[in-house]
């Protein structure tokens, strides 16, 4: 939020023109005359770079989340998924119904009624996180799987409705290729971390010169990660009592290990590695560089509103429709589809979870920063600039608002860390 709100400064500032000219430079991989970063033939901009390339990483990233959710997460169970789905549905729902209650009849507005769809997982989880151990187990649990359930539906809406000049050639060799690395992890049991990596920029230039838009391939590319590990736990363990059974002692506290000493360190390095899955390990070495690079440059980019031309191609009917669809849409969908889910005793509210407190974490769900901006962009892009920039302006304040008042509302009514404490004991 901090980068988002320094590029808004930014872009209506005397360095505004340098701002706006920067993300047109264009970005070239080249190998003779083939290049990584062009479309049919076209060059990538700086923009494009970001929004193809970049963020195909962070969707790789959402999509081993998604994996390991399914696997082993929220999501793992039928009945333990439920509830959150259903509530991930309504808050997709609903947001949309505000938004073209807002903006009858046709034209170009209409392209961005999915982008009040999205919450923002990291954004407001790291909301829900500055209340500590005020907030329950159950509530943290809930809002993280609805808002993995609300990504799946935002990867969907991209890749049904934001294809362009579809190219079955490149499409049906991504598929095949697609198709090879589930063969390879569950019959061949491949866990080379780099065979994957490869044939997943392969993919992702696939797509990229398909139509379908490339960030869909780092989701589909993340499901074919494995996900067991190449050695057992036990079998590690073993290996550790051996190792440090026979390690040779040398008589003098060297600085210098013998050689010996060296290859049984090594042996153990390598066992490490070999017994974390390379599902986990990826997302966990994903987190830094997109967390603390990609997103923020992301936001840099995209969070730049130009508020200098004036009324009516700032604020307009987008911009209400976006800002109402996050803070109404998403709290009236999110709480109405729990409590129906509820009341018809499909599924039931955790331990922990009550009607108070669902009500503020479904206000979290209106912070629809990221993959909000993201489908902005695919909506309007550099056709409506007018547009673009109401939708941005209208995910900014949406989500601020949203995040504001859910906080101050789930402050005011959880219960303290003394009354916590006292309950423990």
């Amino acid at each position: 939020m901090i980068v988002a709100l320094l590029a808004m400064i930014v872009a209506n500032s005397p360095l505004s023109d340098e701002y706006l000219s920067l993300w047109n430079y264009t970005v070239s991989l080249q190998i003779g005359d083939f290049n990584l970063f062009s479309h049919h033939g076209e060059p990538m901009t700086l923009m494009t770079f970001i929004n193809d390339a970049l963020m195909a990483i962070f969707f790789f990233s959402v999509g081993l989340e998604i994996k390991r959710e399914v696997l082993v997460g929220e999501l793992s169970s039928f009945r333990q998924a439920l509830l959150p789905i259903l509530a991930a549905c309504g808050g997709m729902v609903v947001p949309v119904v505000i938004y073209l209650l807002l903006i009858p009849g046709g034209g170009s507005a209409h392209n961005g009624l999915a982008i009040p769809m999205a919450t923002d997982i990291a954004f407001s989880i790291g909301v829900l996180s500055l209340l500590g151990k005020r907030v329950p187990l159950s509530l943290k649990i809930f809002l993280t799987a609805f808002a993995v359930v609300d990504d799946i539906g935002g990867i969907i809406v991209i890749a049904l409705f934001y294809a362009t000049n579809l190219e079955l050639g490149y499409l049906l060799v991504a598929v095949a290729i697609l198709v090879m690395l589930f063969f390879a992890n569950n019959k061949l049991n491949v866990v080379n971390k780099a065979f994957y990596i490869f044939w997943g920029i392969v993919v992702w230039y696939l797509f990229l010169q398909s139509g379908i838009h490339s960030t869909v391939a780092g989701v589909l590319v993340a499901f074919t990660i494995p996900s067991r590990p190449h050695l057992k736990i036990g079998r590690f363990i073993e290996r550790i009592r051996e190792n440090i059974q026979s390690f040779p002692v040398s008589e003098k506290d060297s600085i210098i290990l013998e050689k010996e000493q060296l290859e049984r360190l090594k042996s153990l390095e390598s066992a490490s590695d070999h017994v974390i899955s390379p599902l986990q390990s990826m997302e966990d070495a994903l987190q830094a560089p997109v967390n603390y690079f990609i997103m923020p440059l992301f936001a840099f980019a995209n969070a730049g509103v130009v508020l200098s031309g004036g009324g009516p191609e700032i604020i307009g009917d987008v911009t209400y429709a976006v800002v109402l669809g996050l803070l109404l849409g998403k709290f009236i969908g999110i709480f109405s589809f729990t409590w129906l889910t509820v009341k018809l005793k499909i599924a039931s509210l955790p331990e922990g979870m009550c009607w108070k407190n669902l009500a503020g974490v479904s206000m979290l769900g209106g912070i629809g920063f990221t993959v909000a901006l993201f489908i902005a962009n695919l909506s309007f892009g550099t056709a409506e600039p007018a547009l673009l920039n109401q939708a941005k302006l209208g995910i900014i304040c949406g989500t601020v608002l949203s995040g504001i008042i859910g906080y101050l509302y789930l402050k005011k009514i959880l219960p303290k860390e003394n009354q916590i404490d006292m309950a423990n004991d």
